[in-house]
């Protein structure tokens, strides 16, 4: 069939060629994003980590492998979403959309890093709620006077950031009010991981009923598709957005199946060099475990999201960027975290809900500025620089912490 073939419909919004050389098909997937130049670097840092260069070149270089694998990951995603429908790929799309963090954090839990592990994740939902949202009000509102969202969808989703936030709160107030004996004895650690683990399972449960939430019994609220929206631009008048490009499929199922296998295949191996050189790095750069899982490994595993989510907030899509930003933060909440507790019970890693207080002070911070600004269903361009000028504090308060 020749190279101009008639597009056909996919049934997800997308549209597909019925037939493209293989040629054609890795030019596209090449250009999909600018982060893959940096590809040449992945047989880089596999070499770097077999060899065993030092452990800043190390570090270094799979940190930058894994942003474009990550972005690689996030392409075949939707290109498998587009075929198999909007029910399954939404679900796709919420059990890929953190793979690289659940690949990372997976081979650190297995390696018993459960400090990287714990400020991975709470690294990814600060970075989720206040970095990638402030880049996304700043982006859509510099040159609009305000953009609204979908009120509704937005606060199902920030409360149940409020419940997991909380499950991060108890064991850590359990843990303050635990008499001083328990804690010499080791008594009150096995309480609180057994709290943790209990905690995870309902957790994991309310995560499995929200999906039923959202993709069955209430799929239309979040498949609402309003009129256009008028974009009030600062010194313009009033005027609709302009309609968005039909986009193209690449890829047909299997092919997007088995890109997504080589990928975390890919994935793993960079990942794996990564963790085990933070222990050397910690001691030659004096740079702690925490403000590496808290505020560096996050940038890698979420650089795909923040690139999607700011795009579509300065398209004035910001139901799409709100999903983006609390939706991956709730989903590593209320399933990554407490899936690798869990996973940890059955390997026997002591991998457990409590947090420092500091740590869990700064999680609720993170929510609380959160939900205060989603309240109206509507942002601008100053709420962006709150939510980021947060999330520097604590980045700075992080870096300059003595663990």
């Amino acid at each position: 069939m020749s190279e101009n073939a008639p597009l056909l419909s996919s049934g997800y919004g997308r549209h597909t060629p019925t037939s493209l050389p293989i040629k054609h098909k890795l030019i596209a997937i090449m250009k999909s994003s600018y982060v893959n130049v940096l590809l040449v670097l992945v047989p880089l840092g596999i070499v770097a980590g077999h060899l065993q260069w030092s452990p800043t070149a190390v570090f270094t270089i799979n940190f930058l492998a894994i942003v474009p694998l990550a972005a690689l990951l996030s392409f075949a995603t939707e290109e498998l979403a587009a075929k198999v429908g909007q029910t399954l790929g939404g679900l796709l799309n919420a059990t890929f959309g953190n793979a690289v963090e659940l690949i990372v954090s997976v081979i650190a839990l297995k390696k018993g890093e459960i400090r990287i592990v714990q400020a991975s994740m709470l690294g990814s939902i600060l970075s989720n709620l206040l970095l990638v949202m402030g880049c996304c009000f700043v982006a859509g509102g510099y040159n609009r006077l305000q953009q609204t969202f979908n009120q509704t969808v937005a606060q199902t989703m920030s409360s149940l950031m409020a419940l997991s936030c909380s499950s991060l709160l108890l064991p850590a107030a359990f843990h303050a009010s635990l008499p001083k004996s328990d804690l010499k004895d080791g008594d009150g650690a096995k309480t609180i991981l057994s709290l943790s683990r209990g905690t995870s399972i309902v957790l994991l449960v309310i995560y499995v009923l929200y999906l039923v939430f959202q993709l069955k019994t209430h799929a239309a609220l979040f498949d609402e598709h309003p009129a256009p929206a008028l974009s009030t631009s600062i010194g313009q008048e009033m005027r609709p957005e302009e309609e968005e490009e039909e986009e193209v499929n690449i890829l047909n199922t299997g092919e997007s199946i088995a890109m997504l296998v080589i990928i975390t295949v890919f994935v793993s191996v960079c990942a794996d060099y990564l963790v085990g050189s933070i222990d050397s790095l910690v001691e030659t750069s004096g740079i702690s475990k925490t403000f590496i899982g808290l505020i560096l490994l996050p940038i890698v595993g979420n650089a795909a999201e923040h690139a999607t989510a700011v795009l579509v907030a300065m398209k004035n899509k910001m139901d799409l960027a709100i999903g983006v930003a609390i939706g991956s933060s709730m989903q590593i909440a209320l399933f990554l975290t407490p899936f690798l507790v869990v996973l940890g019970w059955i390997i026997d890693q002591p991998m457990s809900l409590e947090f420092s207080t500091f740590e869990t002070a700064v999680l609720f911070v993170a929510v609380f500025i959160t939900n205060y600004l989603i309240l109206d269903g509507e942002s601008n361009w100053l709420e962006g620089v709150m939510l980021l000028g947060t999330y520097t504090i604590i980045a700075l308060a992080f870096f300059i912490a003595p663990v």
